[in-house]
């Protein structure tokens, strides 16, 4: 791994991190709810543009794997937070909110799947 990677990940990884803490807060600021929104709207938010990124890589094929790397393992690999869904969900069960806890799951699931292909083919359409 080169140095060149590295500064890619850890730079993309500061502004990720700091998105996800702004967007996170914002959420959970304005939208308060017994779910854990803010992590779902960084999830969401992710997943959408990852999908969106991977379809440009698909027309873009002399764009550098530094920024590549860049903008999907360090900016939307600290953005997006499916290690704090997974520990947010555990802690729903832990206190028996099971409906709570299952609605985060299949939300998380199913809600990041579909962004991510409505990402990808956006750009995908607007491509052609």
């Amino acid at each position: 791994m080169s140095l060149t990677t590295i500064i890619a990940v850890a730079s993309g990884g500061a502004i990720g991190a700091t998105l996800r803490l702004f967007i996170n807060g914002f959420t959970n600021k304005h939208l308060a709810h017994a779910l854990p929104l803010g992590t779902l709207a960084v999830n969401l938010i992710g997943s959408l543009l990852i999908g969106m990124l991977f379809a440009y890589f698909h027309f873009n094929t002399t764009l550098s794997p530094h920024i590549k790397t860049f903008l999907v393992t360090g900016i939307l690999g600290a953005l997006t937070t499916y290690s704090t869904f997974a520990i947010e969900s555990f802690f729903l069960l832990e206190a028996g909110h099971y409906g709570h806890a299952f609605a985060n799951m299949a939300l998380n699931l199913f809600g990041t799947i579909l962004f991510a292909g409505i990402g990808y083919f956006f750009i995908m359409q607007i491509s052609k």
